[in-house]
């Protein structure tokens, strides 16, 4: 696991802020004044859970009908189009959720040689405004300019991106575009589109992560990913190295760059209130 709808919401959010503001009461001498409220604080609890712990609520529409994803992004870091696209086709494939909207906020170099997981949380805190807001349920994704603290280049052990809450996940997206400009064969969206969907497919709850397995197909050697040859949720796909390979031995033999949810983890998603 190391792993526009925005325009609309932000002028109604704006348009109550400037109908407080503007609400008049007298004062002793009976003269109108201005009295502002407080702006409402936004209940964030829901989405600072465990990883998997909001699987139902992402792949069902029992709760949520609609999903928001924010996109946060170092300037310079933004995914590829292409990549955006895929990962919104393979949530409509998996999950009951049909209104999807993507909102991207640029955000300015931290200036890190690298991350660590707390880093990334605090960046989320300081920087993320999306959250669940009535029937929308709200993800929050950032594209990073610095590689995991935790690579080892000369090991081949680079990560690709990693889900931390619920909620949240991290693509490190410098670390991906020095991998595909390795290869030939392979591309930025390639390697974005395969890290978004595995890792998303966490949140989905996989494997044994949030969500319950029909039979048993977790890896005993790396927890909570597929021990299935060639799906989506194999570890090797957590790692860049190891996942170059495998999309590049896929498009070798002309299958597509990105595996797909083997029948095993389908079952555990349909198990769980998804496709």
């Amino acid at each position: 696991m190391h792993r526009s709808v925005k325009n609309s919401a932000k002028l109604v959010w704006v348009a109550l802020v400037l109908l407080v503001a503007c609400s008049k009461s007298n004062n002793q001498d009976g003269v109108p004044s201005q009295s502002v409220d407080p702006e409402p604080t936004i209940d964030k609890t829901a989405n600072l859970k465990a990883t998997g712990a909001s699987a139902n609520e992402i792949l069902s529409n029992a709760e949520f009908d609609d999903l928001l994803i924010e996109i946060a992004y170092v300037e310079g870091f933004k995914p590829t189009d292409e990549a955006m696209a895929n990962f919104v086709s393979f949530l409509q494939e998996r999950t009951f959720k049909q209104n999807i909207t993507i909102e991207y906020l640029a955000l300015p170099s931290p200036g890190e040689e690298n991350y660590t997981t707390q880093e990334i949380a605090n960046l989320e805190s300081d920087n993320r405004t999306a959250y669940n807001n009535g029937n929308t349920l709200a993800i929050y994704i950032f594209f990073a300019d610095a590689p995991s603290e935790g690579d080892n280049e000369e090991e081949g052990r680079v990560t690709l991106g990693a889900v931390y809450r619920n909620t949240s996940m991290v693509i490190f997206e410098q670390t991906i575009r020095d991998l595909a400009g390795r290869s030939a064969f392979i591309s930025n969206a390639d390697l974005e589109t395969a890290t978004l969907h595995h890792e998303f497919g966490h949140l989905f709850g996989l494997v044994n992560l949030g969500t319950e397995m029909v039979n048993d197909h977790e890896d005993p050697d790396a927890g909570s990913h597929c021990v299935t040859d060639g799906c989506l949720m194999r570890a090797e796909l957590q790692f860049g190295h190891a996942m170059s390979k495998m999309l590049q031995s896929r498009t070798s033999k002309g299958l597509a760059a990105v595996p797909e949810l083997d029948n095993e983890c389908l079952l555990d998603l349909q198990s769980n209130g998804g496709r």
